[in-house]
């Protein structure tokens, strides 16, 4: 319950903000550009390295990669049928595979799963979601993002390798055989921890209702595609494949979580729909302190 106290506290001091004359209207940009130049590649840098998955890891581990070739097919059909702009789709593309399997996903399965549930939330968070943030991310971003024109191969390569998540994520693999100094690991916590409540703020701070009648059904088709079919995918893949056990269960249970809030700040930076961004992270936000706890019930 706390976890859900501090959310809610962000995101109604970038609500409070907003209405302040001392902040200007870029203020969210600015917050969205430190978090991805920033704290995302300092959490990427410091928690990379420490991992050692094991074979018996498998599937907190791939699950979310799954989940990426599930729906991204599945958003990229909706947007040729419901005729979509180049916007929405990417927007959706980064939004709906990509949970919020940290900040809001490790509290969570601490409270409905334990303490040994962390290990393989955080699995799922660092091998999954992070990782795809930063290639799967970069991809989406590229191809979307932009003038609006589709880059060439070569441009296309140069917005992926350039993008801030990627270079870090291939800096830190390089990194794994040498320890860092204690005073880099202290430096590169406190960077990564203004991630979640520099980005809150920004969501809060970006927040509308105001979406125009276009953006509403793309709401709702992308938060129900993230907190109903994501899960629902999750557990009839696990099934079907006869995986079962705690971290099978963590990993379903990850795999409903509400849209990441880096990723978010990924499309909001871009010019993505900025305002469907927002929209899918805060009200995703409020609609998973319902479906959550219904998910866990059920596993």
């Amino acid at each position: 319950m706390a976890s859900f106290v501090v959310i809610a506290l962000y995101l109604a001091v970038g609500v409070v903000v907003r209405r302040l004359p001392a902040f200007p209207r870029e203020t969210g940009i600015v917050l969205n550009q430190f978090v991805i130049h920033v704290a995302l590649p300092a959490i990427i840098l410091r928690r990379i390295p420490e991992l050692a998955p094991g074979s018996d890891l498998l599937v907190p581990a791939l699950l979310p990669w799954a989940m990426v070739a599930l729906l991204a097919p599945v958003v990229v059909g909706l947007a040729r049928a419901l005729a979509w702009d180049r916007a929405t789709t990417g927007c959706l593309l980064l939004l709906v595979p990509l949970g919020n399997t940290s900040f809001l996903g490790i509290p969570m399965v601490r409270a409905f799963f334990g303490e040994g549930g962390i290990p393989y939330a955080l699995l799922y968070d660092q091998l999954g979601s992070f990782l795809a943030l930063a290639t799967y991310g970069a991809v989406v971003l590229a191809w979307h993002g932009g003038d609006g024109a589709r880059a060439g191969a070569g441009a296309l390569l140069t917005r992926v390798v350039s993008f801030p998540p990627f270079l870090a994520l291939v800096v830190a693999f390089a990194l794994r055989p040498f320890p860092l100094p204690a005073v880099v690991l202290t430096a590169l916590d406190g960077l990564g921890a203004t991630l979640v409540p520099l980005v809150l703020v920004a969501v809060g701070f970006q927040w509308t209702l105001d979406l125009g009648r276009k953006a509403w059904a793309p709401l709702g088709i992308g938060l129900g595609l993230k907190l109903v079919v994501s899960p629902l995918a999750a557990w009839t893949l696990c099934r079907a494949l006869g995986l079962s056990g705690e971290a099978v269960r963590v990993a379903i249970f990850e795999a409903g979580m509400p849209p990441m809030i880096s990723a978010g700040a990924v499309a909001i930076l871009a010019g993505l729909a900025p305002d469907l961004a927002a929209a899918l992270m805060g009200f995703g936000i409020l609609a998973g302190f319902v479906t959550l706890p219904l998910l866990a019930s059920c596993l």
